[in-house]
């Protein structure tokens, strides 16, 4: 039986770590004002619908797996197997945007052009994510602590300072490079350049449903959980707006890296305020933070393949430990296919035209597993109603198909939008651009239905 031991507090804090992120900042920032308007959108349509019917499932099968037990249950095992194939794939297309945004911070404790230099970029990524794939194979060797702490001091208080600052450069009377209007507020047609972004805005706002299975472990989840939902909601909603905004009043917008905005903006405000300690100091913390959310995620999803290996929907070489427990053929497996995604810095016009490449493969495909999330909700409502939950969607029948609905519908509209290529990623050519997400995401999602028909 599960332990009633969470609060309201504790579930607000582990729903911030857990979606919290920089990375998606300057994607953001791109949209200048207008970026209020698409996180509010995004809040509505997709945020909190996700973190409503996770809440139901997790209470339901709070200790099984979550997205794979979910769809498993709801659709049988094979697509049980694509999700959690396409939860462990998109991950590895993360790693090396994480990572960049790391090696990028370390640049500017050397020599800030590092950040625009291809060959470093891809050096760095390799040597760093090699680095903690052969710590993590000596088993776990972070801690829940450190991850925690990780993520407290290099995203949080990043994020915190950058809108501290951005707030004290407006009301000192600073110039601002976007304006703050009704006309800037909504989308104009010159938005539609950039319309792609969405999908990274979009993918700043996954996680909840991993934190949505601690629901089960609330000492009053009808009560406390959706109050603690809210409030996270809010929270997380308003950091990311507000320094996305403190990256976009500083920085221009032609010359807004997408992996470094945030170390961009620290540099005007730290040039404008005279702190040059700041610079080095906000360098650290993101590069501990980007570290320790690596290192919690790099062994996760591979521990979820091992899984698969032994349910019987992989060979059962893939799923082989060592003597401290790793899986270590897909630890090895990851770190090779990762090697190879970090050439598109190498061969792609630009660091920003390969950081966008490899994010917008990753949220079509984390989007693509959202999709199995919310048609899982629907789908179990009416299955698996004996199903006891300790939280359940307001409005029966009527309430899962509106949250549901809405969460798919803003998955497809992003996904649709996602193959618009951003014009100032330098994409010589849109067709090629699309075929390459086109068919990147076909040949990943056949893998895993072809590995599974000849296992069975």
């Amino acid at each position: 039986m599960t332990k009633k031991t969470l609060g309201f507090f504790q579930l607000v804090m582990i729903n911030v770590i857990a979606v919290d992120t920089i990375r998606t900042l300057p994607f953001a920032a791109e949209y200048g004002f207008t970026l209020v308007f698409f996180y509010l959108v995004a809040g509505a349509l997709f945020f909190i619908p996700s973190a409503l019917v996770s809440a139901e499932l997790g209470t339901g099968w709070p200790n099984t797996g979550g997205i794979y037990v979910w769809v498993r249950e709801a659709f049988g095992k094979r697509f049980g197997f694509l999700i959690i194939w396409l939860n462990w794939i998109y991950n590895l297309f993360w790693y090396p945007t994480i990572m960049a945004l790391v090696v990028g911070a370390f640049a500017y404790l050397i020599d800030p052009a590092l950040a625009t230099n291809k060959v470093y970029m891809a050096s760095a990524i390799l040597i760093s994510f090699w680095g903690l794939t052969l710590l993590n194979c000596l088993g776990m060797r972070f801690s829940s602590v450190f991850s925690t702490v990780g993520s407290i001091v290099g995203t949080l208080l990043p994020m915190t300072l950058v809108i501290i600052l951005g707030i004290i450069w407006i009301t000192s009377g600073h110039p601002t490079e976007i304006s703050f209007s009704a006309s800037t507020f909504f989308p104009r047609a010159e938005s539609g350049n950039n319309i792609a972004f969405l999908s990274n805005i979009l993918f700043g706002l996954l996680g909840l449903e991993m934190a949505a299975t601690h629901a089960a472990e609330m000492r009053d989840p009808l009560r406390d959980y959706p109050k603690s939902l809210f409030t996270s909601v809010f929270i997380i909603l308003g950091s990311m707006i507000f320094a996305s905004l403190a990256i976009a009043i500083v920085v221009p917008r032609h010359e807004l890296s997408l992996v470094t905005g945030i170390m961009q903006a620290f540099a005007v405000f730290v040039d404008s305020f005279n702190l040059p300690w700041l610079l080095p100091s906000v360098a650290f913390f993101i590069i501990l933070g980007g570290l320790s959310s690596v290192a919690a995620w790099i062994i996760g999803p591979t521990k979820g393949i091992m899984v698969a290996s032994r349910d019987g929907s992989l060979p059962i070489w893939v799923g082989k430990t060592n003597n401290n427990g790793v899986p270590i053929t897909v630890l090895l497996m990851q770190g090779l296919i990762v090697s190879v995604l970090c050439l598109v810095f190498v061969f792609m016009p630009t660091v920003n035209s390969s950081f966008w490449l490899l994010s917008a493969m990753t949220a079509q495909l984390a989007l693509i597993v959202y999709i199995a999330l919310f048609a899982a909700g629907i789908k179990l409502h009416y299955r698996r109603p004996d199903v006891k939950r300790s939280y359940k969607i307001p409005g029966g029948n009527k309430g899962i198909w509106i949250v549901c609905s809405m969460g798919i519908f803003a998955c497809l509209a992003v996904i649709i939008l996602g193959f618009i290529p951003p014009k100032q990623m330098n994409i010589k050519s849109v067709l090629a651009y699309e075929l390459t997400l086109i068919g990147g995401i076909a040949i990943l999602c056949a893998i895993p239905m072809l590995i599974k028909r000849r296992a069975t």
